[in-house]
């Protein structure tokens, strides 16, 4: 059963003595095997980046709309201007605070535009690159985010540097593997979110402006060094779309203050504008995306059987290869489909315990 009241769980654990990764496959089963949503196809929203450059504070403001969607407040989700920013834990200053892979307890039930009923969960990841954790650390996180998320929003600080782009080479690499022998994209929308975006003059807040600063910052050029070439070709090719985002500084409370708590009313004006426009492009009924791999859509079920494939990978001392990767998801691929075949055998047999049982009467 999944927790009563709602809130974060901790289903990728991350040992900091041995730097080894560790699945609660007992926590993820409570929130994905719930009976409700168990066979619902899955939407996955993650955001991966850099550590204390807000990641959770942002999910805090999805579980906003979602619920207010629940709630049919549509018009007020942002909340009142006093009211504290709950749910994922997150605070100010130097130091991480998420470890390892949270979700959030509830699955919520929401609708597309044609009427199918998805379910949406909402993933928070450990902060990247702080001081201790090793690239191993990082890249798996970020890995394991990526491959399970059908959303994988990644949160970067005033620009798009080039070793923001080369830290997804490695995923790209699996990529262009995986495309050899499925010809299809591995993964699905890949959004870069510009955090405290300084030049507005250059290209305006929004998603408008984040695409056309992307383009740039993705083409390809003649002069350019071939793999800095390379990694953007495979972000291209791996994604089956890419897109950009540009926030602007939330504010000097925000940044500085250690009682901030998230209220509306310490956050700069144009930040709640941006944020607005931003969160119901991510999961608005209309920006729904099913969690797909190898071109079939997964249900929650079936995430669960991807989660456990892939931790497997991961509990060496070495990166595993892409091949080793694509071998994963065909065995998860396949327990997925076990599972679910068991699962309508069993409620089969039952009806048919039941028929017989009045029959017999």
């Amino acid at each position: 059963m999944a927790p009563s009241t709602p809130g974060p769980v901790q289903v990728v654990i991350v040992q900091k003595d041995d730097h080894s990764f560790q699945l609660d496959e007992e926590a993820l089963a409570s929130v994905l095997l719930q009976d409700h949503i168990r066979d619902l196809d899955v939407v996955v929203v993650s955001v991966a980046g850099a550590f204390r450059k807000g990641k959770s504070f942002l999910l805090d403001f999805m579980l906003r709309y979602v619920y207010s969607q629940k709630d049919g407040n549509t018009q007020n989700w942002l909340g009142e201007e006093n009211d504290p920013l709950t749910g994922f834990s997150w605070k100010g200053g130097s130091e991480p605070d998420t470890t390892g892979i949270q979700i959030w307890s509830e699955v919520f039930t929401m609708y597309k535009p044609d009427g199918k009923e998805v379910a949406v969960v909402l993933m928070d990841t450990q902060g990247a690159f702080d001081s201790q954790s090793t690239v191993k650390d990082c890249a798996t996180i970020f890995a394991l985010s990526t491959m399970t998320s059908s959303i994988q929003i990644y949160n970067l600080s005033q620009n798009i540097q080039e070793d923001d782009l080369q830290q997804l080479q490695l995923f790209t690499e699996y990529g262009r593997l995986a495309m050899d022998e499925i010809f299809l994209k591995p993964f699905q929308t890949l959004m870069f979110l510009v955090r405290d975006w300084s030049f507005p003059y250059e290209y305006p807040y929004g998603a408008e402006g984040g695409d056309k600063f992307l383009e740039k910052r993705l083409r390809v050029k003649e002069h350019q060094h071939e793999e800095i070439q390379n990694v953007r070709k495979h972000i291209h090719s791996c994604f089956t779309n890419v897109s950009c985002f540009l926030l602007p500084h939330p504010g000097l409370k925000v940044a500085t203050s250690p009682q901030f708590d998230g209220r509306l009313k310490d956050i700069a004006p144009e930040f709640t504008e941006q944020l607005s426009s931003l969160v119901p492009l991510v999961l608005g009924p209309k920006s729904l995306i099913e969690k797909e791999i190898n071109g079939a859509k997964v249900t929650c079920r079936g995430l669960l059987e991807y989660f456990k494939a892939y931790i497997k990978i991961y509990q060496g001392e070495d990166l595993p290869e892409p091949r080793s990767m694509l071998m994963a998801t065909a065995e998860a691929n396949n327990l997925a489909a076990v599972a679910s075949a068991k699962d309508l055998y069993n409620s089969s047999m039952e009806k048919v315990r039941s028929l017989l049982s009045i029959l017999l009467l």
